[in-house]
């Protein structure tokens, strides 16, 4: 308690007791809603420093006058308000100022009628002081800083604050608190699942920093200048864009690609800025943005940018994010590391995960859902299906078994340790096991079913109904319900499987044999032990009718070169629960035989799926 505060576990689970007590109330005040963002921003990297100054534009966006606007600061992040005021002066005062809460309380002299508009200009400045006893603060560094609008005043309770833990709430008289509102809840879908207080804004910064260091934000390098010793970066998004924007300082070498839209006719810029000696993987991640811009583009709708940023920051954290035409991203994901083409099981993952930001360009800054249930199926699953497709591009088919493999392994793990309760897909409540982990699998599953054209049209009818839209915002049943359109009656129950159910398999090969017949072909017969189980939300499960036609594969030797072989047959094959005796005939010798090769359907098992052969 000398340079930082300290708090026990105990105290700041107490606080966030009090803030809930205290203001819960204001929960459901309506807000005026955030139309623009304008931000002069100082970053000073050698003394962990940061100096905004700037203002939002506010919009009353209801149908009746607002008379009280809720201003919330981070209070976790310390930060020291010069400034805060509402509109002109005499215009607002300040009722409550609770700087342990970040919470401000202003009353509008005159209420603010619909469609009008007020400003709330701000000067804050954050600073890092030594170093706490926990949990030190790595998003402002000596080299690498990397801020989002967190750092920024928000409008109206934040529920993030409350309690989230049910064991917790139960110990102080709390009812559970749910994860998201239900998929159709009116009030959240009248907000994107990542903002409480804006749908679209307008948006320009100015951000300085040190001589020696280069700062990025999202929109368009307007102007560039030194004065007193500091560099001058002026940044203008040229329409309007999500309310989620970042600012970046660091030494930077740039690299420069290109991603020719012949649709469009036009060249994208592709600049990846890197700190200087991580060149390893430029050219990787170069390609994997150009292919997800290309296939995107192509697919769903055109790409709503002229350039595309990538921006390393250090590994303190170990993730990529996508904001508007700018994507931060870890140098421990990408940057660094060491991709073998030599090695078949070696992952091409700086490809991977700049295809998969690149897709968020769609997957959340066109199409973004309400905050409700099932609003990161649209997201993080559509932006994994988009990176899943662009890997089978450049690897093909044959090569995606250990991409559905890890995906697949990350949701059966992550139900594994599931505190609260699993929900099926279409309810998914921000649960990264069941978004990136099965929702991917679920998305690379739907196309091999209905076909690549048939769904990518459906997804593409979906961004054109529902792209930047105003509130209500669009939730998963509206989502799953153009899927289904495409697809025919056979297939609607396996959409209820993937989607409205958790389904689970347990397919497994007990054996395989092969006679040389006297023509040179091979009979193959194999024998396969088929279940299927719908599970509820504790893990109880009751045996399913299993109706759809699952993949069977049978595949030659590996090559020398130990890459994995197309197979000799692959084909869709009706089972039923229990044994199932299957007879093929190949034109080649094989080796293994497998159901369901590529662990496109949610199996509990995914080691005995696959057999070898005996001759």
């Amino acid at each position: 308690n000398v340079l930082n505060q300290y708090r026990t576990a105990k105290e700041s689970e107490k606080l966030q007791l009090q803030y809930e007590q205290q203001y819960r109330r204001f929960k459901d005040v309506r807000q005026p809603r955030i139309v623009a963002v304008s931000m002069n921003t100082d970053i000073y990297p050698s003394t962990r420093a940061v100096h905004f100054q700037g203002r939002y534009m506010l919009v009353n966006k209801h149908a009746r006058p607002l008379d009280t606007v809720l201003v919330s600061l981070p209070a976790e992040l310390h930060p020291r308000v010069r400034q805060l005021t509402l509109g002109a002066p005499g215009q607002a005062t300040l009722t409550l100022n609770d700087t342990t809460f970040g919470l401000r309380l202003y009353r509008l002299t005159r209420p603010l009628a619909p469609g009008d508009s007020l400003p709330l200009a701000m000067t804050i400045d954050y600073r890092e002081l030594g170093f706490p006893n926990s949990g030190s603060n790595t998003d402002l560094v000596q080299n690498g800083t990397f801020l989002n609008n967190g750092y920024l005043p928000g409008l109206g309770y934040r529920e993030d604050a409350e309690l989230s833990n049910d064991q917790d709430r139960k110990t102080y008289g709390l009812q559970p608190k749910p994860r998201m509102p239900p998929v159709n809840d009116v009030a959240g879908r009248q907000n994107t699942y990542i903002s409480n207080d804006a749908d679209w804004i307008r948006f320009e910064t100015t951000v300085s920093t040190e001589a020696d260091q280069t700062a990025m934000a999202p929109g368009y390098l307007q102007k560039e200048w030194t004065q007193n010793g500091r560099r001058y970066f002026r940044y203008r998004m040229d329409r309007p864009m999500l309310n989620f924007y970042t600012f970046l300082s660091a030494h930077y070498q740039k690299y420069t690609a290109a991603w020719v839209d012949t649709a469009g006719g036009r060249t994208i810029p592709i600049e990846i800025y890197y700190h200087p000696g991580h060149e390893y993987n430029l050219k990787r991640m170069a390609a994997g943005a150009r292919a997800a811009l290309a296939y995107c583009s192509r697919n769903f709708s055109p790409y709503q940018h002229r350039q595309l940023r990538i921006l390393e920051f250090p590994r303190y954290q170990g993730f990529a994010q996508s904001f508007a035409n700018t994507v931060p991203f870890s140098e421990g994901i990408g940057f660094i590391a060491k991709v073998d083409d030599d090695d078949p099981a070696d992952l091409d993952y700086p490809f991977y995960v700049a295809a998969h930001e690149v897709a968020h360009q769609w997957w959340a800054h066109q199409v973004i859902g309400g905050k409700v249930q099932g609003s990161t199926l649209m997201a993080e699953a559509m932006a994994e299906y988009s990176a899943l497709m662009v890997m089978r591009q450049r690897y093909g088919a044959n090569s995606m078994e250990r991409w559905l493999k890890i995906n697949m392994n990350r949701y059966l793990g992550g139900r594994s340790a599931e505190r609260k309760k699993e929900v099926p897909l279409a309810l998914v409540e921000n649960q990264q096991y069941i978004h990136y982990g099965k929702g991917s699998v679920v998305m690379y599953a739907l196309q091999d079913y209905l076909g690549e054209g048939t769904l990518n049209g459906a997804l593409k009818s979906y961004v054109q109904a529902v792209a930047y839209q105003q509130p209500p915002y669009t939730n998963s049943p509206e989502f799953v319900d153009y899927l289904r359109r495409a697809a025919p009656d056979s297939l609607q129950p396996l959409l209820t499987d993937l989607f409205d159910r958790i389904t689970l398999y347990d397919n497994r090969i007990s054996e395989a044999m092969a006679r040389k017949l006297p023509d040179g072909r091979y009979q193959v017969e194999l024998t396969v032990l088929s279940g299927k189980f719908h599970s509820d939300s504790l893990g109880n499960q009751r045996p399913a009718l299993l109706r759809e036609a699952l993949p069977v594969a049978i595949f030659p030797e590996t090559g020398k070169d130990k890459r994995p072989p197309a197979p000799l047959l692959l084909v869709k094959q009706r089972l039923r629960v229990g044994t199932n005796k299957l007879r093929y005939i190949v034109a080649r010798k094989p080796a293994s035989v497998a159901v369901d090769p590529y662990h496109e359907l949610v199996d509990r098992d995914l080691e005995d799926n696959k057999k070898d052969v005996k001759l």
